[in-house]
């Protein structure tokens, strides 16, 4: 019995001291340098947007968050480097949708890791809407209704591109003729560079695609956007409606977040993403983001990990009934 009652409170002990070990570590948090790993070139948005929000950490923190490109793979390599790393809170991953919803659902043979459980949501820091953008010289209407009117009475005929099998533009465009019962033409394109001369030039009628890069042609009166496809009308233009307004519950972009691998404390993680969210609310965070056709936001850990469950429910069924594969 004495011995039974001595390993119970042995136990209780641990258990306790344990606790209050995370809880000296987060307080200490971060004990060392933080590694950025952005699964992507240098230059880009992702790598952009992480060195930002990096420097508001590295000045918050007192220690240094180093930004490390780690592309190639379609950002599994980069991930997967994450995954391995200790769970500590000094190794974050910088990720997009592609890396954590779209790979996993059409690569899982090729994905080492199981998003939401081998790497875990810290917190978001922007969201880049797709637009849904036409060539009216080829599909001369001017809403949402419209088009889908026009593609109901030409099944097939318009030809939309996208950035290459399972991108997002790619998705998009599938569970629009999915939710409106139309048919259309993919034509993918090994980025988006030589997609969109193709829309300028005639050769395809529409495409979902992220507004940066179509904003130039837009405003210079080559191409024209009809909705956004972001929840709900975008900053860059209140004016311009949504998609979903049209087809409830539609919505397609890009995203970027931190996230950690498993078994990083819990409160290291909400001290990491509290600080983010001081860094999303300055006036020149927002302002360096909406000039890259991008907006600041902050989600906490809970609301990361269910909009990243909702996305992987939804593009799943997207690709399932689409029966898109890549080879």
């Amino acid at each position: 019995m004495r011995l039974k009652l001595a390993g119970s409170l042995f136990a209780a002990c641990s258990i306790l001291f344990s606790g209050v070990g995370v809880a000296q570590d987060a307080n200490k948090y971060p004990s060392d340098s933080v590694r950025i790993v952005v699964p992507f070139a240098a230059g880009g948005v992702a790598d952009i947007f992480a060195r930002v929000v990096g420097d508001h950490l590295q000045r918050a923190f007192g220690k240094p968050f180093v930004v490390e490109n780690v592309p190639g793979g379609g950002s599994i390599i980069g991930i997967s480097q994450v995954v391995r790393s200790k769970p500590d809170g000094l190794t974050l991953a910088v990720s997009g949708p592609g890396a954590i919803v779209i790979n996993p659902l059409l690569r899982p043979d090729q994905v080492p890791y199981k998003p939401l459980v081998d790497i875990v949501p810290v917190a978001m820091f922007d969201t880049v809407p797709n637009v849904l953008v036409i060539n009216k010289s080829k599909v001369n209407v001017n809403s949402v209704p419209e088009l889908i009117e026009y593609l109901k009475k030409n099944p097939g005929k318009v030809a939309y591109g996208s950035a290459g099998v399972g991108t997002t533009q790619h998705l998009a465009a599938e569970w629009f003729q999915q939710m409106t019962g139309t048919k259309m033409t993919h034509v993918p394109y090994p980025g988006s560079s030589r997609m969109i001369t193709d829309l300028i030039g005639g050769q395809i009628g529409l495409v979902f695609d992220n507004v940066p890069l179509i904003l130039p042609h837009a405003q210079a009166g080559k191409l024209t956007i009809l909705a956004t496809a972001s929840a709900k009308r975008a900053a860059f233009d209140p004016n311009l409606p949504a998609v979903s307004e049209f087809l409830p519950g539609f919505e397609s972009g890009s995203w970027h977040g931190f996230l950690v691998p498993a078994g990083t404390p819990p409160e290291i993680i909400q001290k990491i993403s509290d600080e983010v969210q001081v860094c999303m609310k300055k006036p020149e965070t927002i302002r360096k983001f909406a000039e890259m056709g991008a907006e600041a936001v902050h989600k906490s850990p809970k609301e990361f990990r269910d909009h990243i469950a909702s996305e992987l429910q939804v593009w799943k069924g997207v690709i399932e009934k689409a029966n898109i594969q890549v080879k």
